[in-house]
């Protein structure tokens, strides 16, 4: 039995005209800013103004990804349309994808099957040029600092002590080290430099931490830049530079109303990874997502060891906003590939690599309840070559841990195929104990903050520092900004640091080899194992296969 691909399902999806998605929010047509028939701007002061909803927080999550896929964002749609099948008023809140997964490895971030967002082509796309107001601000602040130097360095700046890198949103390893400013004296003063993808900036961090306008302002002018040749700090507004920055973001800023093949209303806004990154769409868009409707849903990326983790830490810390429940999607396939089953064999039966791979599943559901007092619900995507055996064995073990499970079949479903998981996450919100807390104080020194994060989180036994990352700390404490949340940058494979160590490794020392601070994001970055802030482009690149005819109809893009 053959079934449509994803791009052939939402081609063929009827969208309804974003005045009337916007309608179901209480937003009229002369409130929109349009970018074309189906997108559209909201300006977030004129819908606070609107009368509040119940605003449920739902965080979907998932376990640590693998090469079969989870269906984490397909999950987050269809949980979201099968609140508003079963009678609930739901909205969605995501991050909008980066063009170096959509022409790398991963593919696109708008869903699959019958629950996806749509115009899929657009938002995986350019969609409104956000993410290249992101590129510019960014890059502006570059240019200015450079510029500074070369025009007398006023404030002393030290060449070699530059942090501040340009961006490009594209996997481009050729980018990652280069020489600049080469040639005749007027082109610029030759330094060491670097491009790292926009989603991994501190610009597209600000982005998605503001409240408002004012507010990603002082955040942009709070960005350490560089330090002087005396050691001390250069932010982004001793060079002037906040100002244009935020004008260049003024309408980006504003989050972009978009609908599912449903026609379940979605905010579709920022962009950064959980693995280098805190991997949570914008702030403006979820506290949005929660003030018009009765259940706000929105994800955090890859695995609840990095997206949740960030998600309560940091994003729920530094908004004030708190999860009502979590939900955490796993496949059979991807539990069996944690168990040591290769890639090519997971449609068999496998009941003894289940077991091995179902540790990891329960350290996630472990963490978002223990720790983070949360009501969890598991999600789990099925597929036609899961077993009757399979499924009983993970519906048993979770029950073992209070947790209920729901088949979700979303995917070649849509909102019918999630109502029974709908319906298990209200019911958790309604009777489960909401202990909300986050995994650690800000008051901690940075050292126990990661080691906190490390062995609570992870499991890990103990955290190794870099001399260059005990160097780092030290001048961070020295400069008072040690008293901010940590964002761990670690490979999403594993619970560990590294990628091999599947399932749920044990008495593995996380390496910490750098440290960083995003001083006006407000956390602190700690760089652990091979981690890298510009990916690269696999050997058959996805964009190979994407290609658009001569009606402007885009193919291949997944």
């Amino acid at each position: 039995m053959s079934f449509p691909t994803d791009a052939e399902i939402a081609q063929a999806a009827a969208m309804q005209p974003i005045s009337k998605i916007a309608a179901k929010l209480g937003i009229t047509h002369e409130k929109l800013e349009p970018y074309g028939h189906y997108k559209a701007k909201i300006n977030p002061a004129e819908a606070f103004a609107l009368p509040k909803k119940q605003g449920r927080l739902i965080l979907v999550t998932a376990i640590n990804p693998t090469p079969a896929g989870e269906g984490k964002t397909t999950v987050t749609i269809g949980l979201a349309d099968a609140l508003n099948y079963i009678g609930k008023q739901a909205v969605i809140a995501l991050r909008e994808p980066s063009l170096g997964p959509v022409f790398g490895v991963k593919g696109g971030a708008a869903g699959g099957g019958y629950s996806q967002v749509l115009p899929m082509e657009d938002i995986n796309l350019h969609f409104t040029g956000d993410f290249h107001a992101i590129g510019a601000a960014n890059n502006l602040l570059a240019a200015m600092l450079d510029n500074h130097i070369y025009q007398g360095n006023e404030l002393n700046i030290d060449p070699k002590r530059v942090l501040w890198r340009r961006v490009v949103d594209m996997n481009d390893r050729q980018l990652r080290n280069i020489i600049d400013g080469l040639g005749k004296s007027v082109d610029g003063v030759m330094r060491p430099d670097g491009f790292d993808i926009t989603v991994a900036s501190e610009v597209m961090a600000v982005f998605c931490l503001a409240k408002d306008i004012s507010d990603l302002k002082t955040r942009l002018g709070n960005i350490l830049v560089a330090y002087a040749k005396d050691g001390n700090p250069v932010y982004a507004k001793d060079l002037k530079a906040h100002g244009a920055m935020a004008a260049l973001l003024k309408d980006a800023v504003k989050p972009n109303l978009v609908q599912t093949i449903a026609g379940t209303p979605a905010f579709v806004h920022g962009g950064p990874f959980a693995n280098i990154a805190h991997g949570c769409n914008t702030v403006l868009a979820t506290r949005l997502a929660k003030h018009l409707g009765d259940y706000a849903v929105t994800e955090a990326g890859f695995g609840a060891d990095l997206g949740a983790e960030k998600f309560c830490d940091i994003k729920c810390r530094l908004a004030g906003l708190q999860p009502d429940a979590a939900v955490v999607v796993a496949t059979v396939r991807a539990l069996k590939y944690n168990g040591g089953v290769e890639r090519a064999n997971l449609g068999r039966e496998n009941l003894d690599a289940l077991v091995k791979g179902l540790p990891n599943l329960l350290k996630h559901i472990s963490n978002l309840k223990n720790v983070f007092g949360l009501p969890v619900v598991v999600a789990l995507n099925r597929f036609v070559s899961d077993t009757d055996a399979e499924l009983k064995l993970i519906q048993d073990e979770c029950a073992k841990q209070g947790v209920e499970v729901s088949l979700a079949e979303v995917w070649a479903k849509g909102s019918r195929g999630g109502a029974d998981l709908a319906q298990k996450v209200v019911n958790a919100i309604e009777t489960q104990p909401n202990n909300f807390q986050f995994a650690y104080g800000t008051d901690l020194p940075i050292k126990d903050k990661i080691r906190t994060i490390a062995q609570k989180i992870y499991g890990a036994a103990d955290v190794e520092f870099s001399a260059e990352a005990n160097a780092e700390i030290a001048s961070l404490e020295k400069l008072g900004l040690d008293k901010m949340p940590v964002c761990m940058a670690k490979t999403q494979y594993s619970l560990s640091d590294n990628a091999k160590l599947l399932g749920k490794p044990e008495g593995f020392t996380v390496s910490v080899r750098g440290i960083t601070v995003s001083a006006g994001a407000g956390f602190i970055v700690a760089l652990c194992g091979n981690m890298m802030k510009m990916p690269g482009l696999p050997k058959i690149p996805a964009a190979e296969k994407i290609d658009v005819d001569e009606n402007g109809v885009i193919h291949g893009l997944f």
